[in-house]
């Protein structure tokens, strides 16, 4: 791919000022953010694999004691995509991956309303509740710029934990600081939990209020309480 192994390149970023997001900076410190690297967007190959490590990563790295651990699957490719193609070939790949999930038994979240235009939507995979960051190279937020299209998963649940332990907000408030010495905005897509859906967040892309997520969840999928707070990039 490059002299530098995918790896190196993502630790690199994560350290470096041009990432906002100090949760992942906390997860690589404390040794609790994976890294996963799959085939190219939208295969067979790259959703097999990605549901794999998901799956993995629900039942042995998630618990109630740790509130930042993360996992972010970096993809082969396809690389240096316009943002409006990354942002329409994330929502296939997500759709591909609930698509996966289904078929393999595992019900929707529970606390995540699987209804893309519900402030209380949350993505599920493996029974588990994400928020989900793109991250690819020409997004025109520049903590989300990566050399290669990857996703960034974070538990819900964590969310919460740091919501109920009154460490959230001044986590909130610090990214958004950064972000405003970085580029002298915050994300035009932020908002505030339960104002609206949290998908406008997913790609990076801006959106006007005409957009519609095309995420439709499976038949069966039911609706359930909100899962907390979300990430921010």
């Amino acid at each position: 791919m490059t002299v530098m192994p995918v790896h190196e390149q993502l630790t690199a970023w994560i350290e470096s000022e041009e990432f906002s997001c100090l949760g992942a900076k906390s997860a690589l410190r404390r040794e609790t953010l994976r890294q996963v690297h799959v085939g190219a967007m939208g295969t067979e190959k790259a959703t097999a694999q990605l549901h794999a490590a998901l799956a993995e990563f629900v039942e042995n790295d998630l618990n109630p004691e740790q509130n930042f651990a993360t996992i972010v699957a970096v993809f082969e490719g396809p690389l240096a995509l316009p943002e409006p193609e990354f942002h329409a070939q994330l929502w296939r790949q997500l759709t591909e991956l609930h698509a996966y999930d289904a078929d393999r038994g595992y019900p929707w979240a529970e606390g995540a309303d699987p209804d893309p235009d519900s402030p209380k939507f949350g993505f599920s995979i493996a029974g588990h509740p994400f928020f989900v960051v793109g991250l690819h190279e020409n997004a025109s937020r520049i903590t989300r710029r990566f050399p290669f299209p990857a996703m960034a998963f974070n538990s819900h649940h964590q969310f919460r934990r740091l919501v109920d332990n009154g460490v959230y907000g001044g986590l909130q408030r610090r990214i958004r600081e950064r972000e405003m010495r970085l580029q002298d905005s915050i994300n035009p897509n932020l908002a505030e939990f339960g104002e609206s859906s949290e998908v406008r967040q997913y790609s990076g892309m801006r959106t006007d209020d005409q957009w519609q997520c095309p995420f439709d969840p499976r038949d069966g999928a039911t609706d359930a309480p909100a899962p907390g707070g979300r990430a921010e990039a």
